[in-house]
Order: structure tokens, then sequence, then C-alpha cells
């Protein structure tokens, strides 16, 4: 009988006690039970680690990492990363929520044809779990298709550990996983998607993935610095992004 394979699922936890709750829940309640809890702590203030610690202690495969200062969702993915032990790490954020069969689903499509990074589609939810819209992927992701719009959800990702050994998330306070992705896209790698809503992203008012000018910047730098574009060129594509997300959000 094949050995099921160890899935790390890695979160960050930033200001979201009103959510992680119901996060921690749909992790805990997985069909797919071979897997590992690799949970960062960044915040400046400590109130609610014994709170963390308490939801945590259900899970028997885990490891808590309290960073001594606010690091960032960045530099805390990629320290939970080093301390994964898993062939595939999957991320969710800490306010959003995985349906029961979310793990279970990805991983069979994975090892069914051996590839190492997949995403799906994934329903947005408010602050009170009412859904608003569902976000539909038909197409894989390459660079010339990605470069323009981010359609790729963090918390629907689950990828071959092996893939990313030599690579990490660039330091930005947003955009950082778009960077990632962009990174693996235009080193050749095959980006797949499996059409199916297994994920539930939250639109969250105090989420700051929700500040535009912040992204906006962060935008401008992932395309200058990380992309390498010249100005002219860096500052078009964040328009475009823009125009994209727009299009997607009446959509």
């Amino acid at each position: 009988m094949k050995k099921k394979p160890l899935v790390s699922v890695i979160i960050t936890y930033y200001k979201k006690k009103k959510f992680i709750k119901g996060t921690l829940k749909s992790i805990f309640d997985q069909t797919y039970k071979n897997f590992e809890v690799i949970f960062v702590f960044d915040e400046d203030d400590d109130t609610d680690i014994e709170y963390i610690k308490l939801l945590l202690d259900r899970f028997k495969k885990k490891k808590i990492i309290i960073n001594k200062k606010n690091f960032g969702v960045a530099k805390s993915r990629n320290l939970a990363i080093k301390h994964s032990k898993g062939k595939y790490l999957a991320f969710i954020d800490a306010d959003d929520i995985w349906k029961k069969n979310k793990l279970l689903k990805q991983l069979n499509f994975m090892e069914k044809n051996s590839y190492y990074f997949s995403f799906t589609s994934y329903a947005v939810i408010d602050e009170k779990n009412k859904l608003l819209k569902l976000k539909k992927v038909n197409s894989d992701a390459s660079y010339s298709n990605l470069i323009k719009s981010n359609f790729i959800g963090l918390s629907t990702v689950m990828i071959n550990k092996r893939m990313i050994l030599n690579l990490s998330f660039p330091e930005l306070n947003t955009q950082e996983d778009f960077g990632l992705w962009l990174k693996l896209a235009r080193k050749g790698f095959k980006l797949k998607h499996l059409n199916q809503t297994l994920s539930s992203w939250r639109d969250s008012k105090n989420s700051l993935s929700s500040s535009t000018f912040t992204k906006l910047k962060d935008a401008f730098k992932l395309y200058y610095f990380f992309e390498k574009k010249n100005l002219i060129s860096s500052f078009f594509s964040v328009l475009v992004l823009s125009y994209n997300k727009l299009i997607k959000y009446f959509n």
C-alpha cells in the first residue's frame, strides 16, 4: 500500500482573532489526515498567544513559531517553510476557510498527474461568512497571463516542496504570493489549475491586502525590483494589473 504523503499546512497570524478559530476548524476537519500545521505567530503583542495555543492543542502534528517582532507575512512564511517536513506545502491565510475535502482532492489531483504546483477556484465571503461571489479558474497559469492578473488565490495553492527549495516569497507587505508565482512561472514551471471551489477567501475590512495604496506600491516594487522591468514598463504593468483587478471585482 502506497504511503500517504505528509502535507505541511502553513499559516501566519496577525490580528485575526475574530476568524482564526473557524480557519483552524476547517483545517482540523479535513478528510485527509496526514498533515502537520506550521503556525507562525507574527504580532508584537503577545496577548493572543495563549488563546492560539489552546486552539492548536487538538492538532497532533504541529509546530508553533513565535516571532520576536512583527516580521511580516513573507518572512514568516519563508520561516515556516524551513521548519516544514511535508512533501507538499499548503498555504492558508488566518481568516480563510477550506472545504473538508480540500487537501484530499488537491493531493489526488497532483499525485495522479505528477504535478508540482496546483491551485483551485475559490469563493469570496464577507466577515459573517456570507457568500459574495465565486472566483472560477478556467486555465493554467503561465508567465504571460499571470503577469497581467494574479488569479491564483494563496489559500488554494498546494506545492511540492522540492519546487521551491531555492526560492522564497519576496519580502513585500502585499503581493508577496504573486511575486513567488511569477518567479515559478518565469522559470518555466507548470502551474496547474483544478477547476473546483475548495476554499473561501475572506474579504475583511481590516485586511492588509485590502489597502489599495499598499497594493499599488508593492505591485510597482514587484515589477521594478523583482521582475526587472524598466520604470515606464513597471508603471504600465501596475495600470494593467489594476484594470484587470477592477474587471474581476465587478464580474
